[in-house]
């Protein structure tokens, strides 16, 4: 409970004297709940009775009164309000009869009291009307969706003052630009909205309020169809209100991750980068993929890996056959040892199978009953039932609708929501398991694999969005030193904070490039060279080669947006990778590496010589996988920049998508 107030008394008219309204003293309460704020109202001689309480359903047009039927177990029918929950449920012998409401009725029981109890949550509240001052006791009206009005709450003992700034704890209140009197609710949802709602079904003023409780489901709904629609939903209900400005839309977007700031003087250990020349970005190519052949050459007797870190630079200079990666991922993600055997190896599969099906037995053998009573395991599986119907099907291990593998999508992830019951299951997941479950064609081995990726990702999916926010900031950084003019270009179009780049880091671009070439950015990735967060590089990499386009004309906010979104399937990834390995050693070789840059690539305790052109020289910034080693093992088969001056800039000519 996070207020309480006493001597909150409904005035009702009950016919019996018209001059003179009978007063119901009542007790209002703020209740938090895990998922959700209830308003709660109840009159002092009721406060403890369970029975008929008015309450606004979610998706109802009328009150609902609850009616105890003690012989009666509660109606699944169509009447059922389907916003009742679990957690709030009395008993099992409670019906539901709609009852339409206006204020000022009484509502009369065989005892002769009057009961007006009412409780709803923040998520229904549409508006609050509050009393002209210096007209008597202050008093609030709630008004909820499809304009269902509750008894006015007039506040005898307190100001109602008070429970305005706990509600806007909550939720955004903004007076209406009609009568100043009333308060129009923006919902905010301070927990992360695992849903998968179809956005552009809602009214586009609801689109801001989404995209503020929820960057998740915003970013992966709403901004892989971006249009206009990012100004014309920045419209308030008042169809005479005129369009905000792109820079509102950018601070109201700002504050979707709260605690971002990027660039900020008041954050500590800030460091100033200024414009430091980075030198020419060296050449690079890039080599066929590893074949079975020089796998198996690197494997003694028992099935050890000879030398881990040459099949790894292997790996990052040309991914893996795809023969290979069935065996070869379960090493990249970390689910067999490196030096493991192979008899190792297959008790360690034995044990996990066994480990595998015990916990999917758990939720397998949960009755339909035991899972109406679990809100949270219905809800994992509500979210993954609707995420896996959204898989793609263009790879046909995933075609049709009772596909085998959209079952084992379904069964490995709700395995997980075992294995990891508190992070569950987030929007997003099943982009991460889809690529593994296709390469390892097993159950078991698919889940082991995810879970290894899981380790590696689950910041990007918890609630206070740590990850993500570290992600961002550390990739305004880089980017910065690479192109400080493109960073303050993207600024003066409120575009600064790189939101446009959130999917592409909470999924790690699974839905910017086909599903065969997501294989192999994977799998280069996943041999972390050849420093740390290569993925941030291959952000700049990206951004980099549109900079040209972005700026040559003049892009601004909303088709920046639109721009960088439909880039998706269009990005050739042989030459993002070159770019980005490019980039890498432009960065290492630079001889005055501010130290934020040394921390994100994992090189601040590296020494710098002046004379490291080329990369190749010891002295340089110290990477996983040497330059020298780098140019041993290659064969050129694409280039970063096909000139080969080492310019930054892309000409008009080159683009992201093959010839």
């Amino acid at each position: 409970v996070v207020y309480e107030q006493e001597g909150v008394f409904i005035h009702s008219s009950c016919g019996k004297n018209d001059d003179q309204d009978s007063l119901i003293a009542g007790v209002l309460r703020v209740i938090e709940k895990e998922n959700e704020v209830i308003v709660d109202w109840r009159p002092l001689d009721d406060t403890l009775d369970t029975s008929n309480i008015l309450c606004a359903g979610k998706d109802s047009s009328s009150v609902v009164e609850w009616t105890q039927t003690p012989k009666e177990k509660c109606s699944r029918g169509a009447d059922r309000p389907s916003s009742y929950e679990a957690e709030w449920d009395m008993v099992t012998t409670v019906s539901f009869k709609k009852k339409p409401h206006s204020n000022g009725d009484a509502t009369t029981h065989a005892n002769g009291e009057s009961k007006w109890s009412f409780l709803f949550s923040l998520t229904d509240l549409k508006s609050i009307k509050q009393n002209k001052e210096g007209m008597g006791w202050s008093y609030l009206v709630f008004c909820l969706k499809d304009d269902v009005k509750l008894p006015a709450l007039h506040f005898h003992h307190g100001d109602s003052k008070l429970l305005i700034k706990c509600l806007e704890k909550h939720v955004v209140l903004n007076e209406s630009p009609q009568d100043k009197r009333i308060l129009l609710v923006n919902s905010q949802n301070k927990s992360l909205s695992q849903s998968f709602e179809n956005l552009f079904d809602e009214p586009s003023y609801g689109l801001l309020q989404k995209l503020k409780k929820d960057p998740y489901t915003v970013t992966m709904g709403r901004f892989s169809k971006v249009t206009n629609y990012i100004f014309d939903s920045f419209r308030l209900s008042d169809p005479s209100s005129q369009r905000r400005p792109p820079s509102e839309m950018a601070d109201f977007l700002n504050d979707a991750i709260p605690g971002l700031k990027i660039n900020q003087q008041e954050e500590p250990g800030f460091e100033v980068i200024t414009r430091i020349d980075l030198g020419k970005q060296p050449e690079v190519s890039r080599r066929e993929p590893v074949s079975a052949e020089e796998w198996a050459k690197n494997m003694d007797s028992e099935g050890r890996i000879l030398n881990v870190d040459y099949i790894k630079q292997l790996i990052f200079k040309g991914g893996l056959c795809h023969t290979l990666r069935k065996e070869a991922w379960k090493f990249l993600l970390g689910y067999f040892p490196w030096n493991s055997t192979k008899e190792e190896r297959a008790n360690l599969q034995k044990r996990k199978t066994d480990e595998y099906f015990r916990m999917k037995l758990q939720w397998k053998s949960v009755s339909e009953e035991q899972e109406k009573r679990n809100s949270r395991l219905r809800d994992y599986r509500s979210l993954i039932e609707k995420d896996v119907n959204r898989t793609d099907r263009t790879n046909k291990f995933y075609e049709g609708e009772d596909n085998p593998g959209l079952i084992l999508l379904h069964d490995i992830l709700m395995t997980y929501c075992m294995y990891d019951f508190d992070l569950g299951y987030v929007q997003g997941m099943s982009d991460l398991l889809s690529p593994v479950l296709y390469v390892m064609e097993n159950e078991v081995d698919a889940f082991w694999c995810f879970v290894s990726y899981m380790d590696q990702m689950h910041q990007n999916f918890e609630e206070q969005m740590q990850g993500m926010k570290t992600q961002l900031i550390q990739l305004s950084t880089l980017l910065r030193l690479l192109d400080s003019g493109f960073c303050s270009y993207l600024e003066s179009q409120d575009s600064g904070y790189l939101y446009f780049c959130f999917r592409w880091l909470l999924i790690r671009f699974k839905r910017e490039f086909s599903f065969q070439d997501i294989l192999r950015l994977w799998e280069v990735m996943w041999t972390e060279l050849p420093c740390q967060n290569f993925h941030l590089l291959l952000c700049c990499a990206i951004l980099e080669s549109e900079k040209q386009q972005i700026m040559d004309k003049h892009y601004g906010f909303n088709e920046i947006l639109k721009h960088i979104n439909e880039l998706s399937m269009k990005i050739d990834v042989e030459y993002i990778l070159c770019k980005a390995e490019a980039i890498s050693m432009q960065m290492m070789n630079c001889k005055e590496l501010p130290q934020a840059v040394g921390e994100i690539l994992g090189t601040e305790g590296s020494s710098v010589t002046p004379d490291s052109d080329t990369g190749e020289d010891e002295g340089g910034p110290v990477l996983s996988c040497p330059t020298s080693l780098y140019q041993s093992i290659s064969t050129p088969v694409i280039a970063a920049n096909g000139t080969g001056d080492g310019t930054q800039q892309m000409s008009d000519t080159q683009s992201l998508t093959p010839a």
